[in-house]
């Protein structure tokens, strides 16, 4: 089995766990859209794809396992661990890490190489398939009233929308965004 569907199966396996703390939810609908949206934009970009893909499985790994506080430092943590665990050369994980610490555009942290951008871009891009899932967060985990969540959400989907790299992303997203920001009107 190749390292990209061995990390997937991980992050699955994981998001299985009782103990995730968000369940089994955003393994299918945020890093599977993520993923994809990462590969497409590596091969338009031509970037490493491979470091793409794991980069893109393990970007919220630390918010499965410990919760959303600081997961762009604890899922690089666990990445390079598990990364290390099965011989993936050490210059790699380094790239790797790099993408999950700066995927993060709440963060500014200023992501650098092409392969750094796309996960940022990709986990925003992922945010226009799973609008009932920001809501449910809103609703859940916010505990935000309607009239809140409705100016959260729309305020989260436009600040990820005016925070992508890539003119690629945008024409990937656009119906989507325009859609959407239609329906907060």
């Amino acid at each position: 089995m190749d390292i990209v569907n061995e990390i997937k199966n991980f992050v699955e396996e994981e998001s299985k766990k009782p103990e995730s703390k968000y369940g089994y939810e955003p393994f299918i609908f945020h890093f599977v859209p993520m993923v994809k949206y990462a590969q497409e934009l590596a091969d338009q970009l031509g970037a490493d794809k491979e470091i793409v893909s794991l980069s893109a499985w393990l970007h919220d790994i630390g918010s499965v396992i410990y919760g959303r506080k600081d997961h762009h430092v604890t899922g690089a943590e666990i990445a390079e661990k598990k990364l290390k665990e099965l011989n993936y050369p050490k210059e790699k994980i380094e790239l790797v890490k790099r993408c999950i610490l700066n995927h993060r555009g709440s963060q500014d942290n200023n992501p650098q190489s092409i392969e750094e951008k796309i996960i940022s871009d990709a986990d925003a891009l992922s945010n226009f398939d799973n609008i009932p899932g920001i809501f449910k967060a809103a609703f859940v985990y916010e505990n935000l009233t309607q009239e809140e969540a409705k100016e959260a959400v729309r305020k989260k989907l436009e600040n990820k929308w005016n925070k992508l790299y890539f003119n690629n992303s945008k024409d990937i997203i656009r119906p989507r965004y325009e859609a959407a920001m239609i329906l907060f009107k």
